[in-house]
């Protein structure tokens, strides 16, 4: 059962779900720009009322963006909803977007080297802080332990540990989140460092818009004066020249200055197509560390950090197994996927279980189709625990071998649909008894203790997966 903490919990859980859908098909700087301050009022029917600052913001939603949103709400929900706009109270008319929340604190040299009156537009193109996107909301798992040690230490010593800081790995993993844990720990904690955390799309832009107003002095003094420099998705420098060129000074002026380079890619420097050999080198200078997708108790951590941040009590944690089980490479889309069933059962007036998060997933997370074979099972239980096939089917009786063995064994018989002798005949040999054992051997201990129930769902996730 699902127990809302506030009377508003189901329009912001609905409306925290389509503003993830909405991130999905936007740009960040657009998104950013005209839904980062909307926010759900209230939830009535099939109306979601969602309150935005001002009429400017509401009619450029309304002409450019509503069958989107429609669109996203639509995809949440599965049903007919009504987005409507409502103005907050006290607001006038704007004639411009809204002003993002700043990233950075002034540079530590402010002096401009031209006398024109920067225009709104030259604003520099910082993306605003994520405010839970810190240190302390970061899950910490296997396979980001060591990229998040090396953030904190980064933070807590800028330019004193690794300089620069290099981290990839696939979209949705987390690197953004270190990214602005480490910018929001500097600015707090050290209130006389600078910090900027941008995209290196958002840098591009706006070198791109010094060099057509020449402010390309303005520019450079703006990036090159900060203590702290965070670039995301800097694999975006593949194959531009000019950019390529200007960011290598940048990196320089900063390292000799003693101050902080983070960088983060989805790929490691040297998988980086048409990129120079001396930014090569200079982004391999540090610290490289990745992250990869997070196990199966990660995910559920994951999961269970969010229901608790969005003040939602959930009963069943079989249903945050069921969620880690269907999502396992994206954090985005685990976090979204969950925010989906809540929204979804808040909205029908439903109890959130696994079966409806099963259903509620099954369109846009498929479980595999293809058949299990006992071969797989092996395959996979094998390079799992760093054995050989021809182990798991020995007579030997070791203890790193007899139970990956029954564990195999167990899947085996859990996720064919083989007999008992069937089964042993690829096992050695073995007969029915001996598959029995192993088998039962393991599901009683499933029931005691939860690490191994988590291995033989992350096992078997694995298994479905490959086939």
């Amino acid at each position: 059962m699902l127990t809302p903490s506030t009377p508003d919990t189901p329009a912001s859980a609905l409306w925290s779900a389509i503003s993830l859908e909405l991130q999905q098909t936007l740009a960040a700087p657009t998104y950013s720009a005209w839904f980062s301050r909307a926010s759900a009022r209230s939830l009535t029917d099939d109306v979601l009322e969602v309150q935005v600052p001002n009429e400017f913001v509401s009619g450029w939603i309304s002409g450019h963006f509503m069958d989107l949103v429609t669109s996203a709400a639509a995809t949440v929900t599965g049903l007919p909803l009504t987005v409507s706009l409502v103005v907050e109270a006290g607001t006038g008319v704007s004639s411009a977007p809204p002003e993002p929340e700043p990233v950075a604190v002034p540079p530590r040299d402010t002096l401009r080297t031209d006398t024109a009156v920067p225009s709104p537009a030259r604003t520099p193109r910082v993306a605003p802080l994520n405010r839970n996107a810190t240190f302390e909301t970061f899950v910490i798992g296997p396979s980001n332990r060591f990229a998040h040690a090396a953030a904190l230490a980064v933070a807590e010593a800028p330019s004193q540990a690794y300089n620069p800081l290099f981290i990839h790995g696939s979209t949705g993993l987390g690197k953004t989140h270190l990214l602005q844990a480490i910018a929001h720990y500097v600015t707090t904690s050290t209130p006389d460092m600078t910090a900027c955390y941008v995209t290196c799309e958002a840098f591009t832009n706006d070198f791109i818009e010094a060099l057509r107003e020449k402010r390309i002095e303005q520019f450079k003094n703006r990036y090159r004066t900060y203590d702290v420099l965070l670039v995301d998705d800097i694999q975006f420098l593949s194959g531009r020249e000019g950019i390529q060129e200007e960011f290598f000074h940048t990196f320089n002026t900063l390292h000799e200055t003693g101050s902080q380079i983070v960088l983060a890619s989805d790929r490691p420097p040297r998988e980086i197509a048409r990129l120079e050999d001396r930014l090569r080198s200079r982004f391999e200078w540090g610290l490289m560390t990745d992250v990869q997708p997070p196990d199966l108790e990660t995910r559920i951590a994951i999961l269970r950090k969010k229901a608790s941040r969005d003040g939602i009590t959930i009963d069943d944690p079989e249903v945050l197994v069921a969620v880690a089980m269907r999502v396992q490479t994206n954090i985005r889309e685990l976090e979204g996927a969950l925010t989906r069933g809540v929204a979804f059962a808040l909205l029908n007036g439903e109890p959130l279980t696994v079966e409806l998060v099963r259903d509620v997933l099954s369109s846009q997370y498929p479980e595999d189709s293809r058949p299990v074979t006992v071969e797989s099972v092996q395959r996979v239980v094998a390079d799992y625990f760093s054995l050989s096939i021809d182990e798991l089917r020995s007579e030997r009786r070791t203890q790193t071998i007899v139970f990956p063995r029954q564990v195999a064994m167990y899947l085996s018989r859990e996720l064919t649909d083989m007999s008992l002798p069937q089964i042993g005949r690829l096992f050695g040999g073995r007969d029915h008894t001996t598959i029995h054992y192993g088998h039962d051997k393991i599901a009683k201990r499933i029931k005691e203790d939860r690490s191994l129930y988590n291995l033989v769902q992350e096992l078997t996730a694995t298994i479905r997966r490959l086939g």
